[in-house]
């Protein structure tokens, strides 16, 4: 309720102020104070007037002026607005809090004069030990009838006075001899009787800050029920329960029928694979300690072993072999693909498959760790064998494939090994018609779609991206051989296309790859351009098998082929910089990622198996010098006879 205070405008009282200090006089033996005259008090009042004092009249003086005290706050918002979905449109609310809490303070303390702090204090009393005190002396009873005497007013009190017994009243001395005691009770004082000191600090004005969604998108739908699509609609879902009743009894075991006489519950094979659920993550911890101890020496030589003659051997070095990983389903596959996994440095990739064109099988996707040699982390079985593999750089869990039957497939290993490939190209969608040799994971294009590139012996350089749960593919390059244009029936012009073998793309240059033949040519294309070759150089005389750009200098690469040999090459001269004759076909070449000048090839001669003779000896030797000078010797004219 407002309150109104109704009051006059006054002119303030003007202050008094003594001319002179009272004069007092004491007594030296009494000290009794003796004041001075009333003439010298009345003499000493005199007038003072502000500076600043308003001059107003006898009317002004006199005139009442009302004020209202309202209880609302004036730091509260008086405007705020929200949308009304049900009108469409900004309303201005009417319900403002206006309560401003300052202090809030929840307490347990309970007044000692009260009445529940009486009855605690009784409890308290009564159920403390109790000293040893003889029973013909002790009375609890009256001791009890005193202590609900305390506890009653004054005025019940005399009551009941005429129903006391003749008992004689006990003194307050005994009184407190017999009342009973805590043994070693600590007095606590001021419990009860307290105060309190708080202070008011400036509360800042509130503000609130709010923002307003877009609402939601609305739809008008209109359809007309009757009872003829109301019954087709309930037959179309019985005919749908009924078929897929029909699978489930397709799909579920035959159940025996002395089980079903006695009503025995069967336990199915999903039931033992949940109950090993469980415990897989536990079991996988001891497995890889078991093996941690296991190979522990063979750790302690791959983290610290070096060999100290390498420091007297010239341009030779010594390869210790470490761990054999190994799995026996995949025995009877080659090794055709091997890749490191970019964030975790020691799980690697295996891809197997066959080399034996005309008796090809399955194929088999293995992940192994460091950690664990005994065992793959990861088994992935396939229709076709697998030719090449690439693991994303941003993704390491996506796993792109190509196999010797011209398809791509891409598995996650975040998601069930039942549901992998989760990706795989078809015939419809543009798989290749010959195997494909080597796979590369690229940027993501303009959407953020993933990207991959694959090439094949059927002369395509295809471009794949992940477009909604589909692989989508385009055509970047095909691999024509110049001069082999030929006219066919009704002049229909043939042309012949190269077989790409491997590619690889700048390091720092985005459009730019390079792609290696079975021709033995190595191309020079842009993703720009479809229909031409940048550069073609005619590198080596057999298949190229390897093209690799080097990480440091971005003019320079690599190559290898089966005819012996590895090239290193600047991409601006059509001459190798430098050969090297290897005497045995090169599989594969790789740059070094420490150093621009040192790099890695593998031949097919493999290595010096166990129990095999090695042939030694000056003739051996000489004949191995004579090999060499064959090959750069000019051929001797035969002499006429």
């Amino acid at each position: 309720m407002p309150l109104k205070e109704p009051f006059k405008r006054r002119q303030s009282q003007p202050t008094l102020k003594p001319s002179k200090s009272t004069i007092r006089r004491r007594d030296d033996e009494g000290g009794a104070e003796v004041e001075g005259g009333a003439d010298e008090w009345a003499q000493a009042k005199t007038l003072i007037k502000p500076p600043d004092q308003l001059e107003l009249t006898d009317a002004e003086l006199k005139e009442e002026i009302t004020r209202i005290l309202t209880a609302n706050n004036p730091h509260a918002p008086q405007n705020i607005v929200r949308y009304s979905f049900k009108e469409r449109s900004y309303k201005q609310t009417s319900v403002v809090e206006q309560m401003a809490t300052h202090f809030t303070l929840y307490g347990n303390l309970i007044f000692r004069d009260s009445d529940e702090g009486r009855r605690q204090s009784v409890k308290q009393s009564l159920t403390i030990a109790v000293l040893p005190v003889p029973s013909a002396v002790m009375d609890f009873e009256a001791l009890d009838e005193e202590l609900k005497e305390e506890e009653q007013p004054e005025g019940e009190a005399g009551e009941g006075e005429g129903e006391k017994t003749d008992q004689p009243a006990a003194t307050q001395e005994e009184k407190e001899e017999y009342r009973p005691r805590l043994v070693g009770e600590r007095k606590l004082t001021n419990q009860f009787n307290f105060s309190e000191r708080a202070s008011q600090t400036y509360n800042n004005p509130v503000r609130d800050r709010a923002c307003q969604m877009e609402p939601p998108p609305r739809a008008t739908f209109s359809d007309t029920a009757n009872q003829w699509e109301i019954y087709d609609a309930y037959v179309e879902e019985l005919q749908k329960l009924e078929k897929s009743k029909e699978k489930e009894k397709q799909k579920a075991p035959v159940a025996k029928k002395e089980d079903k006489m006695r009503g025995r519950k069967l336990t199915s094979l999903e039931s033992q694979s949940d109950d090993i659920t469980k415990v897989t993550k536990a079991a996988k911890i001891v497995e890889r300690m078991v093996n941690q101890n296991t190979f522990d020496d063979i750790a302690q030589d791959f983290k610290y072993f070096e060999d100290t003659s390498d420091e007297y051997r010239d341009n030779l070095g010594t390869l210790l072999p470490l761990w054999k990983f190994q799995y026996d389903k995949a025995k009877r596959l080659a090794v055709t693909a091997l890749c490191w996994n970019p964030k975790y440095k020691d799980l690697f990739i295996v891809g197997h498959g066959s080399y034996d064109f005309v008796k090809q099988s399955r194929g088999m996707l293995l992940l192994y760790t460091l950690k664990n040699p005994s065992f793959p982390e990861y088994i992935f079985n396939s229709e076709s064998g697998i030719m090449c593999l690439d693991i994303h750089v941003d993704h390491p869990y996506l796993i792109v494939v190509g196999f010797y039957d011209g398809n791509v497939a891409i598995y996650n290993l975040k998601k069930p090994a039942s549901s992998q490939p989760g990706y795989k190209s078809t015939a419809k969608s543009g798989k290749h018609t010959d195997p494909v040799w080597q796979v590369k994971w690229q940027k993501d294009d303009m959407d953020n779609n993933l990207n991959f590139f694959s090439v094949s012996s059927d002369g395509r350089i295809v471009s794949w991206t992940l477009v909604k749960n589909e692989l989508v593919h385009t055509d970047v390059i095909k691999l024509l051989v110049e001069g082999t244009t030929v006219e066919g029936p009704e002049g229909l012009q043939l042309q012949t296309f190269g077989c790409g073998t491997s590619f690889d793309f700048h390091k720092k240059i985005d459009y730019l790859f390079l792609v290696g033949t079975e021709e033995g040519k190595i191309y020079k294309c842009s993703k720009s351009y479809s229909t031409q070759f940048l550069d073609i150089f005619h590198a080596h005389h057999m298949a190229v098998d390897a093209v690799s750009w080097n990480p440091f200098h971005s003019k320079v690469f690599i190559s290898c082929s089966s005819d012996w040999t590895v090239k290193i090459w600047d991409h601006n001269i059509k001459t190798p910089m430098f050969i090297y004759d290897l005497n045995s076909a090169v599989g594969d070449v790789a740059w070094a990622p420490y150093s621009s000048t040192v790099f890695a090839a593998v031949t097919t001669d493999g290595k010096e198996k166990k129990g095999q003779e090695v042939q030694k000896g000056p003739e051996v030797e000489i004949a191995k010098l004579d090999k060499l000078l064959n090959l750069v010797r000019e051929p001797v004219a035969k002499t006429s006879k």
